[in-house]
């Protein structure tokens, strides 16, 4: 049996944002909760997709778990050792251990160092060796990413999108990785580049026996990628089970939504939920100011059919992941059948 490579417990982070000048609060802070309370857990050679809508808090979520963004609150504990608090050279040599995949390609590369440079220094980064044990090194990250040698004189700018993404996730494993956040590593790609750097990262996944949470708004991508499925919706996981149960089977109103969306496009035909409200029906909501009780409530069709029950909006009855079947579980007073 895989063991766990990682464990999220409650994990809080919390952005603090002034007021403007001309607000009659001038100078006070509030706080945004861009991760709120989020626990869940990844086995050895197994992939959590995290999906959501921008500004839910997915990027955040990897981020805080690799030291990237300091946690408010929680526990993060990486092959059995809680990481939040380690001093920082500590965490510099765990990260020879996890790394992340940017989503943006021109920033994530150095533009005035050469692919060579870029594949070099990660490799001297945590491992001391010689010129020709790096340049060994070198050519066996491009053999595993599928890059041509003739690239390794390449500027960033020179590089196709596709090339950039290889470069970074070869970049990624020179260090030793095996746990690897790939944040929207598909975006800005094309359809036929996107589906090669999926395959290249199954591929890697499961020669090397690598662990991803794999964050990602695509749900093709997703569904066809991951193991596992974790829905996040203004900074908490409201549904996490198997990829093909979210898929088939979601329990969540908003993962419903979510996935509609997907056989409407595949599909091209209207589809409408249950209660007769329109996929795209959507309420008023704010992002850094998320409704109090159930966070979808002013944009569910549910609430809106039952009523809008006041269990939904309660600030002392925040709906919590409760089992829903087998390893499914889901945040949400009245799950759909």
């Amino acid at each position: 049996m895989p063991g766990t490579i990682l464990e999220v417990s409650r994990l809080k982070k919390y952005f603090s944002q002034r007021r403007g000048w001309f607000s009659p609060h001038s100078g006070e802070e509030r706080l945004i909760p861009a991760v709120d309370d989020v626990s869940f857990y990844i086995k050895e050679k197994e992939i959590l997709g995290l999906v959501g809508e921008s500004g839910c808090g997915k990027t955040t979520v990897g981020r805080t778990i690799l030291g990237l963004t300091p946690a408010t609150s929680g526990s993060i504990l990486f092959e059995g050792k809680e990481i939040t608090a380690l001093p920082p050279e500590e965490l510099r040599a765990l990260r020879s251990r996890m790394q992340m995949i940017f989503q943006d390609l021109d920033a994530a590369l150095n533009p005035k160092m050469r692919v060579r440079d870029i594949l070099s220094e990660a490799i001297l980064l945590h491992h001391r060796l010689t010129d020709a044990e790096v340049e060994r090194k070198t050519a066996e990250l491009l053999e595993q990413v599928n890059l041509k040698a003739s690239k390794l004189p390449s500027f960033p700018d020179e590089l196709s999108g596709g090339e950039k993404r290889r470069v970074g996730i070869a970049r990624a494993l020179a260090v030793g990785a095996r746990f690897l956040v790939a944040d929207e590593p598909t975006s800005a790609l094309d359809v036929s580049i996107q589906a090669q750097v999926v395959n290249l990262l199954l591929d890697l996944q499961k020669r090397l026996g690598l662990s991803y949470l794999f964050i990602s708004h695509d749900l093709r991508v997703v569904e066809l990628l991951s193991h596992k499925v974790a829905v996040m919706y203004l900074g908490k996981i409201v549904e996490i089970g198997l990829s093909e149960s979210i898929a088939r089977a979601p329990r969540h109103p908003y993962t419903r939504i979510l996935w509609s969306s997907l056989v409407e496009k595949q599909s091209g035909e209207a589809f409408r939920h249950p209660h007769g409200s329109a996929a795209g029906s959507w309420g008023v909501f704010d992002f850094e100011r998320p409704a109090a009780g159930c966070r979808f409530a002013p944009r569910c069709p549910v609430f809106e059919a039952k009523g809008r029950p006041a269990v939904c909006t309660d600030p002392s009855s925040a709906p919590q992941l409760a089992a829903a079947g087998p390893a499914h579980q889901v945040a949400c007073h009245f799950p759909t059948e």
